[in-house]
């Protein structure tokens, strides 16, 4: 699976992409907000992870910049199964990225794919301490259950108050000042 975004371009990962990719989620301020990455995340972290087979109807993709150079690595978006088997949308977004819309961009269209797929029902969840991944689920039309559980943190090795999502509608926030860099791309 693969989709294209105005910015970015979503592929699943290769192993090449393990130095690039353990750099990014090795950094304590992004790994301090995954579930399931491990601290501290090495490149044998990242091959093991990019060695994980692939559910053909849940997308897990990285995310790249689509640049007239080398692209660049910006984050990592997909759809998984949680412990009870519900499938769940997770995100990480490089700090250099951070505040860009890239989350929101990604997520879009792994939504898509998931949901061109035939899956339903998709819930999320994040960090009471990460609100800025609140505002990505809402912008995506998710809404809080009103529910908090408590989530181990391999990044913090502790658990951690996890505020739980479920689908609604998206809201269109078409006035994202980033998206006034890529114009060009958006009208190609």
């Amino acid at each position: 699976m693969f989709a294209r975004t105005p910015r970015l371009l979503l592929r699943p990962g290769w192993m090449e992409d393990a130095p690039a990719l353990a750099a990014a989620i090795g950094d304590d301020a992004v790994l301090r907000n995954l579930s399931r990455a491990p601290a501290p995340y090495s490149q044998a972290d990242a091959e093991a992870f990019l060695a994980l087979p692939q559910e053909p109807r849940l997308p897990r993709l990285l995310a790249f910049t689509r640049t007239q150079g080398a692209p660049r690595l910006v984050g990592g978006c997909g759809l998984h199964r949680d412990e009870e088997g519900r499938v769940e949308l997770g995100y990480w977004i490089a700090r250099p990225y951070w505040g860009l819309g890239f989350a929101t961009e990604a997520a879009r269209a792994v939504l898509s794919m998931g949901r061109a797929s035939g899956v339903t029902d998709i819930r999320a969840g994040h960090f009471a301490d990460n609100p800025a991944s609140g505002n990505v689920l809402r912008k995506l039309g998710f809404r809080f259950t009103g529910r908090t559980e408590r989530r181990f943190s391999l990044g913090r090795n502790a658990e951690v108050d996890c505020l739980l999502f479920e689908e609604g509608e998206p809201q269109r926030n078409l006035n994202d000042p980033a998206m006034d860099l890529y114009e060009d791309a958006m009208a190609a």
